[in-house]
């Protein structure tokens, strides 16, 4: 094959953009880890993106539907693996104290998607899955198989992450004397248990095709994360996810949404942020009232009470979690009995929003 022609098949194929969209991705990432952001294995290949699609990328690129769905399915398993029965033991001990918090938080965050959706900021029931109080990944990837666009939830839902990062740092280190411990340092390639993580991959693997075969929606998340946490639970099913893979997947995942954003998006993005933060900084406020009622009313310690109360951000908030003294299983419980609920609720609360508004959606 002469050497021209196979410059031209890989010039169309796309694989100079592709090389150029991983090296912007490694630069990014290693740019917002320099400041510890919570998430930039995600934000950081989600920005390289963003910046080819509206570069040189010009809408051409598109991550293959397969790995796409196997990304989603890892990230599901990546929150599987938190809820241990330490966890759910805790949510169990105390039910109603949880479902009240759990349940109030929702309904504060569903009603300002509710406020943001009647002033159309953003179309259609976008603003519910972008205020929605769970895993942002999460939100961001079943807000799309319900219909949203996920480039704009994907924009509210980070942005939540990072208002929510900063405030609980502040206030760890303001509210009680912290013990100044430093996040734990990333490591891409730990010790991996190779049969656990065959098993994984093998599992992983199996989800995606049921979910394809089944049409399940929004499965490539909720099947993992429940069918993967019980087998977890019952001992039949260790999950190994060492974090080179799990970099894989937040690239691709972010890949994904960063390369369908347009010149008009972005637009609309910059109008809505005001108002967008303006909404987030009211929800961490009333989120801060509810922990300071969690802590008169049932004794619960300010900053656990804060940690757990905080409105999503569920890995930043374990990692201050960790470096703090806190009620660390009581944190991560309010989190993640949060997060299961809104999983299993938000489709409903989003197609009544949008059934309520009037509004269809209408993605850029």
């Amino acid at each position: 094959m002469p050497l021209s022609h196979a410059r031209r098949m890989l010039r169309d194929a796309g694989l100079p953009k592709w090389a150029l969209l991983l090296a912007l991705s490694t630069a990014f990432t290693v740019f917002l880890e320099l400041f510890a952001l919570p998430a930039s294995l995600l934000i950081g290949p989600m920005a390289a993106a963003i910046v080819l699609a509206l570069t040189v990328g010009k809408g051409k690129l598109r991550v293959p539907l397969w790995p796409l769905q196997l990304a989603q399915v890892l990230v599901g398993l990546m929150m599987a693996r938190t809820i241990t029965p330490d966890i759910l033991g805790t949510m169990a001990k105390d039910a109603p104290l949880f479902l009240l918090f759990i349940f109030s938080v929702i309904a504060i965050a569903t009603g300002l998607g509710w406020l943001l959706t009647r002033w159309q900021v953003l179309p259609g029931t976008t603003a519910v899955w972008g205020s929605s109080p769970g895993g942002a990944s999460a939100m961001v990837i079943m807000s799309e198989a319900y219909g949203a666009d996920a480039r704009l939830v994907a924009f509210m839902q980070y942005l939540r992450v990072v208002f929510v990062a900063v405030g609980a740092s502040v206030i760890s280190r303001l509210w009680v004397a912290a013990d100044g411990a430093e996040p734990p340092p990333l490591v891409l390639f730990p010790e991996v248990d190779w049969p656990a993580f065959a098993a994984t991959i093998a599992f992983a693997g199996f989800c995606v095709y049921g979910v394809r075969r089944l049409r399940i929606q929004g499965g490539m998340i909720i099947v993992p994360l429940f069918l993967g946490a019980f087998l977890q639970g019952i001992g039949l099913m260790k999950i190994e996810l060492p974090m080179w893979l799990l970099a894989i997947a937040y690239a691709l995942v972010g890949w994904s949404i960063g390369l369908r954003f347009t010149r008009s998006i972005l637009q609309h993005v910059a109008r809505a942020l005001p108002r967008v933060s303006a909404c987030i900084v009211l929800l961490m406020a009333l989120c801060g009232c509810m922990a300071a009622a969690l802590h008169v009313f049932a004794g619960i310690d300010p900053l656990t009470a804060y940690l757990a109360t905080s409105p999503g951000g569920a890995d930043s908030v374990a990692i201050i979690a960790a470096s703090s003294d806190v009620d660390v299983p009581f944190v991560m419980a309010m989190q993640t009995g949060r997060f299961l609920v809104i999983l299993l609720i938000g489709p409903m609360l989003a197609r009544f929003i949008a059934r309520r508004s009037g509004l269809a959606e209408n993605p850029a």
